[in-house]
């Protein structure tokens, strides 16, 4: 037994030292790896020319977040064609202004957006565990200023999305968008939306923060061939060649983030967003992000070849 305990006490130590330093680059330099990532996407009707969507998710923003602000501010070089915010921005009640400044130049490009719950309360102190154990579980902290940034956002042209139907051009392109208030909330009235999406646009785009399937399962029995989310932060701590452990809502995990399909005919992006609340800040396996979307006319008709198959696929890169 004596020649075992010094045995056991360094094993204690290096798993204790491994921990802290997992905890220590999760916590201060992959919460700060901000990353884009670009993916090009089969979505559009046959012959419309490609669309350059930014999609941002999840700022999660407080006042004293320079580098997350200096970064968002660098994407407005990037010259989107359209911005797409899927909510969550808010994580302190004095972050309005942070938010706009660091949204810069984007503000003044097309955009569209839907609020997640983290634009409506502030964040809570939570166990981590329920995000597993109970995850219907619901905490919310104070109201935050969701109508100022709502204003903000509008009087820069942005258009409201939340339970409302627009058509509008970009780069000559129709498009017809709708969306609905945060389902993780439960404040989500698709029946407010309801009805087939303009099957005159190039491009039918819906909306959401949080990506429960039975809102996911309206938008593609209505027609639309895009539909994009944040909310799940793409897992935020996630495990090598396993992925996400949990999504925090009805998806799946090998949906947490990026491309998938939903259905025959619907496309699927969820953003892993680029902030945590202020009482998990940590990401471990999966780096804080903006995504740019290049759209592109999906192929014509419904062979099921091995070259129109993989013409239908998203492809990614990041830089």
């Amino acid at each position: 037994m004596a020649d075992v305990l010094p045995v056991l006490i360094r094993a204690g130590a290096a798993t204790l030292a491994s921990s802290v330093a997992a905890v220590g680059y999760a916590a201060v330099i992959e919460r700060n790896a901000f990353v884009l990532r670009e993916i090009t996407m089969p979505v559009l009707d046959p012959g419309s020319t490609p669309l350059r969507v930014l999609h941002i998710s999840d700022l999660h923003m407080t006042p004293g977040q320079r580098r997350k602000q200096a970064w968002l501010r660098e994407l407005a070089g990037w010259e989107p064609d359209l911005v797409v915010n899927t909510g969550d921005n808010l994580a302190h009640p004095k972050a309005v202004p942070s938010v706009i400044q660091a949204l810069g130049d984007l503000l003044s490009r097309p955009g569209v957006f839907v609020f997640g719950s983290n634009d409506y309360f502030g964040p809570r102190l939570k166990n981590p565990l329920n995000y597993v154990t109970n995850p219907s579980h619901r905490v919310r902290g104070e109201p935050l200023p969701w109508q100022d940034l709502r204003a903000a956002f509008t009087e820069r042209g942005w258009l409201d999305l939340t339970h409302a139907r627009r058509e509008f051009e970009v780069a000559g392109l129709h498009i017809a968008a709708a969306g609905v208030d945060d389902p993780h909330i439960e404040r989500d009235r698709y029946e407010t939306i309801a009805g087939p999406a303009s099957p005159a646009a190039n491009l039918r785009l819906g909306l959401t923060h949080s990506p429960e399937p039975r809102v996911l399962d309206r938008f593609a029995a209505d027609g639309y061939q895009l539909v994009m989310a944040g909310h799940t932060h793409g897992g935020q701590v996630c495990v090598p060649f396993y992925g996400a452990l949990v999504t925090n809502c009805g998806l799946d995990r090998s949906r947490a983030k990026g491309p998938s399909r939903w259905g025959a005919n619907t496309q699927l992006h969820v953003s892993a967003g680029m902030g945590t609340s202020p009482f998990a800040p940590v990401r471990f396996c999966c780096r804080p992000e903006a995504t740019l979307l290049t759209l592109i006319a999906a192929p014509m008709g419904d062979r099921d070849t091995a070259t129109d198959r993989s013409r239908s696929q998203p492809t990614a890169s990041v830089r």
